[in-house]
């Protein structure tokens, strides 16, 4: 995973820009900025969009979620094996919005291993973050669910929060980099993270919610 690092991955969400066309439009955009200043962008899309997107992008898209689940009758669950057919790189797993117990967590990420599908495990806090390491997730992301959506980032508001978690991480796995999630809008946000020693950003309505995506991208890169 390092030679993809610093990241910044974009979930999409459900916003209303965040799906079908509209979320695409994004995507695109986020490609071609990848291409041309040569930096690692990436998508959290919908279960719905992820074939249409993954056939049509250049750029790695994750799902938003997986279950932990086999084959069988698990009627409404997300397949892990039906998200690699997808053409998805992987997941997130267990954010803010989407909790899970540890129990699914950890079938969740090792179901995924086989599968060769990378999990981004979001955590809240520290405590989290070291249990979290302990499963060996390809990533983790700290996001205080607090600050999510907010207008203050977490290396603003909490920056003890990324320096112990990547601290307590790399005393566990150092292979495991972190990222910083929760409030991320701009430049100094991101710069202030990777300077805290995480290695890159997830965020959402900073970008997806811009009426110019674009040029909030371009500041954001401008931070790596």
């Amino acid at each position: 995973m390092a030679e993809g690092l610093p990241i910044i991955i974009v979930n999409l969400k459900t916003y209303e820009q965040g799906y079908g066309a509209d979320g695409f439009e994004i995507c695109k955009i986020m490609e071609e900025i990848s291409i041309e200043h040569n930096v690692n962008l990436a998508a959290a899309v919908s279960a719905i969009d992820l074939v249409d997107y993954c056939d049509n992008l250049k750029i790695p898209i994750f799902a938003q979620h997986v279950d932990g689940v086999n084959y069988g009758s698990h009627t409404g669950s997300i397949l892990p094996e039906a998200v690699r057919y997808s053409g998805a790189v992987g997941t997130l797993v267990n954010h803010a919005e989407c909790q899970m117990n540890w129990e699914d967590i950890e079938a969740t990420i090792s179901r995924c291993r086989e599968l060769g599908l990378l999990t981004v495990l979001c955590t809240a806090d520290v405590k989290a973050t070291e249990k979290g390491a302990h499963l060996n997730p390809d990533m983790i992301a700290v996001e205080p669910p607090e600050l999510i959506g907010g207008d203050v980032s977490v290396s603003t508001a909490k920056p003890e929060v990324i320096a112990d978690s990547v601290s307590t991480v790399s005393s566990i796995n150092s292979d495991i980099p972190v990222l910083c999630g929760a409030g991320v809008k701009n430049q100094e946000d991101v710069s202030k993270a990777l300077s805290l020693g995480s290695k890159g950003i997830l965020l959402a309505s900073g970008v997806v919610k811009s009426s110019e995506p674009r040029e909030a991208l371009m500041d954001l890169i401008k931070g790596l």
